[in-house]
């Protein structure tokens, strides 16, 4: 089994999805979907614990139903990945409502984007929409932003933001991002409502998020903007000790944050929650002091990939045309992919992809869902 092979964000299962988008742009060639997808499978992948969307058989699931899009037929793979992944799903699941029973805290893995249900709910809307396990995944997010026994948020961690046990969280944290925090479960189960696929109390729960959202908003000279985390502190004092807005990423920053809101308020039909989260990310665009802590690697997680793929997915449900000169603008900062294409999240082939999307105004095979953009 090739571990590094079979991970979304590192390894061929990411590489993939550039494979895929450059042929269904014409850009490249199925065949060469096909090796990388060979790559990621060979040897068999992970249902152990430690899978989940940017890992083992919920990645390689992710890739390769991405993939039949195309000409290939992945019948055979598609059912073995489909039945590890409703496997654990069904697993995951059971541990996180007897979890809930007990009222306790949940960890990141539980509920988060990259490790979590939240992660495994976006393949399941994107590849299973129609699905009873997409459902079950959705009542169980409904479920997670009921409060705990103590009055915090559902989603509240014992854990620092590391993910791991810290002396500077010794009363957990509320994580605010779209990779490890609460936006990451609103903007699922916004566009999961987008796509006509509701459960009982989404409606309230897209709302309670929205509300802890609102309470931790900052309105500062360039606009509206949200600290990554709250501590144990923090939430008893009700205020922030992060003094500004931080680098503008997808995964904590601004823009992130501002998608899953505007999601959410598209599903709501919101249009002034819709136009306070575009008018943020438009502030964040025009700081100079915010796009300055942009690092120069370009990546998705982290750096001007994200944030242009991010604007331009909420640019695609914005009248605003403000967003076009700005895209124009963050185009021109993405680097040039290396050789080595390593890393979806971190490495060139999220550079990559965010500058196809430049290029050809498409994302054709659809594969920022993996980010909850769309």
């Amino acid at each position: 089994m090739n571990r590094a092979a079979q991970s979304l964000a590192k390894g061929a299962a990411g590489l993939a999805l550039l494979r895929i988008e450059q042929a269904a742009t014409g850009q490249g060639s199925w065949q060469n979907v096909h090796a990388h997808l060979a790559e990621a499978l060979h040897g068999g992948v992970s249902a152990g614990p430690g899978m989940g969307l940017f890992y083992g058989a919920p990645a390689a699931a992710y890739a390769v139903h991405s993939a039949t899009i195309g000409p290939g037929s992945y019948q055979r793979a598609i059912q073995a990945l489909d039945e590890a992944v409703a496997t654990t799903t069904r697993a995951r699941l059971t541990a996180a409502h007897a979890r809930i029973d007990r009222g306790l805290t949940p960890e990141f893995a539980e509920y988060d984007l990259l490790y979590g249900l939240t992660g495994l709910g976006a393949h399941l809307l994107r590849h299973h929409h129609d699905g009873e396990l997409l459902r079950d995944v959705l009542a169980y997010l409904v479920r997670l932003t009921d409060p705990l026994p103590n009055g915090l948020p559902g989603w509240w961690t014992h854990l620092a933001p590391s993910g791991e046990r810290s002396s500077e969280y010794l009363g957990g944290h509320g994580n605010l991002g779209l990779a490890h925090g609460i936006s990451g479960p609103l903007a699922l189960l916004a566009l999961a409502t987008r796509h006509g696929v509701t459960v009982l109390g989404q409606p309230v729960a897209i709302r309670r998020i929205l509300t802890w959202l609102d309470a931790w908003r900052q309105d500062g000279p360039t606009g509206a903007w949200w600290p990554e985390a709250v501590t144990r502190q923090e939430e008893a004092a009700r205020r922030t000790r992060q003094r500004g807005p931080l680098r503008p990423s997808w995964c904590y920053g601004t823009p992130g944050l501002a998608r899953a809101q505007q999601l959410a308020a598209l599903a709501l039909a919101d249009t002034a929650r819709q136009q306070l989260a575009e008018t943020a990310v438009l502030g964040c665009l025009t700081d100079p002091a915010q796009l300055g802590r942009l690092p120069d690697d370009g990546g998705l997680c982290h750096g001007t990939a994200g944030l242009y793929q991010t604007v331009w997915r909420i640019a695609q449900d914005s009248t605003n045309a403000a967003f076009a000169q700005h895209l124009a603008a963050l185009a021109a900062l993405l680097p040039e992919p290396d050789e080595d294409l390593a890393g979806l999240l971190d490495g060139t082939t999220g550079t990559a992809l965010a500058r196809s999307t430049a290029s050809t105004g498409t994302a054709l095979s659809g594969w920022d869902s993996c980010l909850l953009l769309n």
